[in-house]
């Protein structure tokens, strides 16, 4: 079968559609509540900006859209992640089609990404991690397109600063692929080794800092409080001299416990893992460009400043693994050996979502379990008792305020946390704990 170009195909459509179905269907069912990243998301989208308090506004964008389509219907946002995270895979896809000459390297560049728990296990949580993940292969993609092509296409770099920009927008992490790819690839590779500059690369920097504009005007309005969030994740200013070892070390290790299934897998499709690199072959040296320099970087960046990388960070960085290690070791790639390779595959492939429903089912103190529908059910029938106008303002954290505003018929604006300023712009308003619904 795998010497048929059709039926290889065949094998990739089968693939996502199953990986769309079934991580779609198994949260449905399982979870009683979305996840957290989710409900502030949609916290956000009910109010969209060009920025919010701990991230960019892409993520939101996309779930209020969905919001516009489906309302408060559980199952669509977990699809939503799904479609990000198929996307992805066939973007992946499209560039192992350029890069390797053989088909069955190609499909097995994507199956190896099930080896990697951030494309399964974590997706049902649609967040600025998996928002990052088409746009992320995308700017990869065309940065290939256009570093492969002796002439360049406007069209490409157009693509390529909206896609990069998108990706900046869902989460700032992004940056690190793109000093990956523009200062270590394109200006050592182009312009210093190849001595060559081509003036439609101030296209792609004009249209990404285009795109930019509104949010940096944001930013700058809002006293930069996503990036200082951002930093406050990584705990900078708490770090001490101990924390500039450690931390890395961490990282490190939590990167390899992170790819060990991928790494297990590829044990099955060769006999033994022999490195032969030659940097000479453009093609290598885009995909360490775009694999192991970003994460390279982060390791430099915990090490230099003694921050904490927490691993769901690096969702994105992997998403081209596969497409890296089958090329390094495609002349080793024993086609003898694929039927074991796809049993492996396959335990992994249900494993991961059987767990995820054992979990689910068997765990009752999770996000997933909050009964954000019931609470919101409870609060409407408080305030029917006294007003006999429609809720749209809620105040609160973005978790609690959040599930009233996805639960609640009427879709109240999440306008921040409770504070006599904002109260006092409510006409009505019902304080509960420390969350008000209210009327402007």
């Amino acid at each position: 079968m795998l010497n048929n170009k059709r039926k290889i195909n065949e094998l990739f459509y089968i693939f996502i559609t199953l990986h769309l179905i079934l991580w779609t269907l198994i949260p449905s069912i399982t979870n009683h509540n979305l996840p957290l990243d989710t409900i502030e998301a949609l916290a956000w989208g009910s109010n969209l900006d060009w920025g919010f308090n701990k991230h960019p506004p892409a993520s939101a964008f996309f779930v209020e859209i969905f919001y516009q389509i489906f309302g408060s219907q559980d199952w669509a946002y977990y699809f939503l992640s799904q479609i990000f995270v198929i996307v992805s895979f066939f973007i992946v896809w499209t560039f192992s089609n350029e890069i390797f000459k053989n088909k069955v390297h190609s499909i097995l560049s994507i199956l190896l990404l099930e080896g990697i728990y951030f494309y399964n296990f974590t997706t049902p949580e649609f967040n600025v991690n998996v928002c990052q993940l088409p746009f992320w292969s995308l700017t990869v993609y065309y940065s290939w397109k256009i570093f492969n092509k002796k002439f360049i296409d406007f069209k490409d770099c157009i693509f390529l600063g909206v896609f990069a920009a998108i990706g900046f927008l869902s989460k700032y992490l992004f940056i690190y692929l793109l000093i990956s790819i523009d200062l270590l690839f394109f200006y050592l590779i182009f312009i210093l080794k190849d001595r060559k500059f081509d003036s439609k690369y101030y296209i792609i920097f004009a249209i990404f800092i285009l795109i930019l504009i509104p949010h940096i005007i944001w930013l700058t309005n809002n006293d930069y409080i996503t990036i200082t969030y951002g930093l406050a994740r990584t705990d900078f200013e708490q770090s001490n001299i101990l924390d500039h070892i450690s931390l890395p070390l961490t990282f490190i290790v939590k990167q390899i416990g992170t790819i060990v299934p991928f790494l297990i897998l590829i044990m099955f499709l060769v006999k033994k893992i022999k490195f032969r690199l030659n940097f000479k072959d453009k093609k290598l040296v885009f995909l360490i460009a775009i694999n192991l320099v970003p994460i390279i970087l982060m390791f430099l960046t915990s090490l230099i400043t003694g921050s904490k990388i927490r691993t769901m960070w690096m969702t994105p960085f992997y998403i081209f693994f596969g497409v890296m290690f089958v090329y390094i070791l495609q002349s080793q790639i024993n086609i003898k050996k694929l039927k074991n390779f796809f049993i492996a595959f396959m335990i992994i492939f249900l494993i991961s979502p059987i767990t995820y429903a054992y979990i689910s089912i068997s765990k009752d103190d999770k996000r997933t379990d909050y009964p954000g529908k019931q609470i919101a059910e409870k609060v409407q029938q408080k305030w029917n008792e006294e007003f006999n106008i429609p809720i749209n303002v809620v105040l609160g954290n973005e978790w609690n305020a959040g599930n009233l505003s996805y639960h609640l018929d009427s879709r109240p604006v999440w306008e921040g946390f409770v504070n006599d300023n904002e109260l006092d712009k409510l006409n009505k308003y019902v304080c509960i704990d420390e969350i008000c619904v209210g009327n402007k």
